[in-house]
């Protein structure tokens, strides 16, 4: 087999595959023969059928087959003979050209690219830390008993206030008329907690029972709502009943509902400051990661393959039609979504993704089997049966390997924070968690 190799481009490159027809008719021959063994035809007993007739009815495509497999294996051969490292799927087509007792094809393909990471000693992450305190833990406390409320009748003349839950009636109009979804009796919601637009919650806060308002507001362009999206309207709303929320006392019954044991504060608030250590861990090393991540794109030089690119755009637009799919949009998987929004996204990816294994592969990161154990053992700790939980990670490759990415992530971050200048920043815990 004759093999040429030409550079066309910074990544891209094409292989010239010439086969002797010889082979490709014996193949062809050889696998019409086991066919004959074993295709079924009215008139004939099996395993009788004449070949003739055999390679009539599935000569073509037994050729065709025939030829994607050898020029697949040549094309291998070709490319582990020049030690090329190959990105994505070649594009072969034959050639017309073809020397006299063969055939011959062009493979298109790209290779990937030499990965080359400045000095990161000049480099400089900020690396953060936060620790749980005593007010933290205070906080989740508080929302742990505000999952467990109940709710029971305020005065006849007490106000609808924050944390209240509201039963009421309200129709709206728009320019007069009312409008689909825009009227309703009986509705609950609590107040102060975002169920509902922000002009709505303002508007009842304060009304009492049996007391009605007229009140204007105006849904965002983005409203879930079409037909309403961005318009004016105006609301009639009253209040039909109102509940003061019923926080349960944190007494034995409650701390054991919770799943301790014991029924004791203290032994509630030892969980409580476990776990948030363990999500402050989660999301410092992610903040950090990050940061180390960064560095690692404005250091690297390299020319990105865009068939990886290309094949990465395609996963983001197929993971978005997805989370289409599951918020119960209609005909998600045809929803109209425009590649081009998801290129620097996928860009970044792929350099990240190039720049990380050559990291991987040059300073020994890979993960080890005992630091795949220690990760899925932490993750699993917060769940009530965390053996079950170890079991369900181990039994499933997929979600083995999305582990043992994690850890080779952690390993490059900690590789990458030994060589940079580190400024360390101790961040509230508040601020870490977006509660600020």
């Amino acid at each position: 087999m004759a093999v040429q190799i030409e550079t066309l481009d910074k990544l891209e490159r094409k292989i010239t595959l010439e086969l002797p027809v010889q082979t490709i008719q014996k193949e062809v021959e050889s696998r019409l023969k086991r066919l004959q063994r074993q295709v079924k035809m009215d008139g004939f007993r099996p395993g009788k059928v004449p070949l003739s007739v055999v390679a009539k009815q599935y000569g073509f495509s037994v050729q065709y087959e025939v030829m994607n497999d050898k020029v697949g294996e040549a094309f291998n051969a070709a490319a582990q003979q020049a030690q090329l490292r190959i990105a994505g799927q070649p594009r072969i087509n034959e050639k017309a050209d073809a020397a006299e007792g063969t055939v011959a094809f062009e493979a298109l393909f790209e290779v990937y690219p030499e990965v080359r990471i400045g000095d990161l000693s000049a480099a400089e992450v900020e690396k953060i830390s936060a620790e749980v305190n005593e007010a933290a833990i205070d906080r989740t406390l508080d929302i742990l008993r505000k999952q467990r409320r109940t709710f029971g009748p305020r005065g006849t003349d007490e106000a609808a206030e924050d944390g209240d839950r509201v039963t009421i009636a309200f129709e709206g109009k728009i320019d007069g008329e009312p409008f689909e979804g825009g009227k309703a009796t009986d509705f609950q919601f609590l107040v102060g907690e975002g169920q509902m637009l922000k002009e709505f919650e303002n508007a009842v806060r304060g009304m009492k029972v049996g007391e009605s308002k007229t009140f204007p507001l105006s849904f965002p362009a983005d409203y879930h709502g079409k037909d309403v999206a961005g318009k004016q309207a105006d609301f009639l709303v009253t209040l039909q009943k109102l509940e003061a929320a019923i926080l349960p006392e944190v007494d034995a019954t409650f701390i054991q509902s919770l799943g301790i044991a014991d029924g004791t504060l203290e032994s509630l608030r030892a969980d409580i400051q476990r776990n948030l250590e363990r999500e402050v861990k989660f999301r410092v090393q992610g903040r950090n990661k990050t940061a180390v991540m960064d560095v690692l794109v404005a250091k690297a030089e390299l020319d990105l393959p865009k068939a990886s690119v290309e094949a990465e755009v395609q996963r983001l637009v197929e993971g978005a039609r997805a989370d289409l799919k599951q918020r119960g949009v209609k005909d998600a998987d045809k929803a109209p979504i425009p590649a081009e929004m998801f290129q620097q996204q996928a860009e970044r990816r792929v350099r990240l993704g190039l720049v990380v294994a050559e990291l991987v592969n040059a300073n020994g990161l890979h993960a080890k089997p005992e630091q795949i154990d220690a990760h899925i053992s932490e993750l699993a700790a917060s769940y009530e049966s965390p053996s079950d939980v170890v079991r369900w990670y181990k039994s499933d490759n997929r979600r083995l390997a999305e582990i043992e990415a994690v850890v080779i992530e952690s390993n490059v971050t900690e590789f990458v924070l030994a060589q940079v200048k580190v400024i360390d920043k101790a961040v509230s815990f508040d601020d870490l968690m977006g509660q600020s």
